[in-house]
């Protein structure tokens, strides 16, 4: 008999197969024991029926508690009104392992504090493991976005001893008698990697130490960060719009089990269409104050303008050309106005913000020296990344995309800190 996963059931329709998982609930009709099995691909129904088992056997499914461990063996059989259109008839059964009687979560309300300290369990439930698949597709489809573009992956360090975001959000720790910092982005590597690759993108776990409370805010979360020498502005805006494009479409070809479990409203995503909308900051301010908001110019938007300028696209919103003053110390300044950078943020509709923020970088030495100055930065400190100015330098530039707020806003999710298996927060270190 043949061992086969809940995600391929339907290929064995009518065989006799075997299935190794968990017990996630059950209902008893007197003869008959209704089963939710899940392995960790899927869930689907097991039927027990009195006759073909002994009574001691058919007790002892009775008796099971939820979460036990059990391998069936049976028949699969079309069943329309399945989820995933098949049950199994079960012939054979054998429990590997008894769970206790008192599994924290039930299939009632539970709140959201109270799950998060089951964080480790709560993963099991259909909703989260829908989640963490739709994530898990979307980390495959960015592979393979990027590696088929001729993009090398390059891993950068977790500990640094510069600053790439800003000195407020850093988390700092001796290292060996020196401050270290982990890392806030792996772009000011990705840099020099560019210079030596042509195009790269490194994928990992980035650090804020940013006391937000907010829907959007982990202070552990994963990010994609492309780079590309000899890109432009242009160039950066037609990529991420290109491989956010491809993130929805591998979603909605892949994961429609899940899309479904979650019940989100597909027809949000498949009203998606290239090119994104494109909108100057300037141009931002304007429409904002059609619809009544005052914005000073100068300042970097909040979620609340944020929300409110994506509400009026289907698309994905691409606000470039931000005020120098309020980005980073790395972005190359307009050359037709010195007030404003080279950069873009992209908005994800249905008011979940910014998921993507990109630039096309300082490449002129003294053009950076005097952004770290500004910014008041040391500059031994960035001698390493000065370097690159001194040798060969050349117009460049790179994205990052949020994971997290990405799986949120696909998935239509509430909360940024269920699109990520164990969430860091301000107030959580546990589990």
């Amino acid at each position: 008999m043949e061992y086969i996963m809940i995600e391929d059931i339907r290929k064995h329709e009518d065989q006799e197969v075997e299935l190794r998982g968990w017990l996630y609930n059950k209902r008893s009709t007197g003869k008959l024991q209704f089963l939710i099995i899940r392995d960790g691909t899927g869930f689907i129904q097991s039927v027990i029926f009195k006759g073909n088992f002994s009574e001691e056997q058919f007790d002892e499914i009775d008796k099971l508690n939820i979460e036990s461990s059990i391998i069936i063996r049976g028949k699969v059989k079309e069943d329309k009104r399945s989820p995933i259109g098949f049950e199994i008839d079960v012939q054979d059964f054998e429990i590997v392992s008894k769970a206790d009687d008192d599994y924290p979560i039930q299939l009632k309300e539970h709140g959201a504090d109270f799950l998060l300290n089951h964080r480790h369990l709560w993963l099991r439930t259909p909703k989260q493991h829908a989640i963490m698949r739709i994530r898990d597709e979307i980390i495959l489809a960015s592979r393979n976005f990027f590696d088929t573009r001729g993009f090398t992956l390059i891993d950068t360090p977790l500990l640094s001893g510069n600053a790439c975001e800003g000195t407020s959000t850093l988390f700092e720790l001796d290292y060996f008698g020196q401050k270290a910092y982990l890392s806030q982005s792996g772009q000011l590597y990705n840099e020099a990697a560019a210079l030596a690759f042509g195009k790269v993108y490194c994928f990992g776990p980035t650090f804020r130490a940013e006391k937000s409370k907010t829907r959007r805010h982990l202070t552990e979360f994963w990010m994609i960060e492309p780079e590309a020498a000899w890109y432009h502005l242009d160039d950066v805006m037609k990529l991420s719009e290109d491989y956010v494009y491809h993130l929805v479409q591998s979603v909605l070809k892949n994961r429609q089990v899940e899309l479904k479990i979650l019940e989100r409203d597909i027809s949000k995503l498949e009203k998606i269409q290239l090119p994104f909308p494109r909108l100057e900051y300037s141009e931002v301010l304007e429409k904002l104050k059609e619809i009544g908001i005052d914005f000073e110019w100068g300042k970097d938007l909040g979620a609340e303008e944020e929300t409110k300028i994506s509400e009026l696209f289907d698309s994905p919103l691409l606000i470039h050309r931000y005020p120098a003053k309020a980005k980073a110390f790395y972005m190359e300044p307009d050359p037709e106005d010195s007030n404003k950078a080279l950069c873009v943020d992209m908005l994800a509709p249905e008011g979940y913000g910014e998921i993507v923020g990109g630039s096309e970088r300082v490449y002129k030495i003294d053009v950076l020296k005097r952004r770290l100055k500004e910014f008041d930065l040391p500059e031994e400190a960035f001698q390493w990344y000065i370097d690159l100015r001194r040798f060969g330098s050349v117009p460049h530039g790179g994205f990052g995309l949020g994971i997290e707020r990405t799986v949120a806003w696909i998935c239509g999710l509430k909360h940024v800190r269920e699109a990520i298996p164990f969430p860091r927060t301000i107030s959580r270190l546990y589990p």
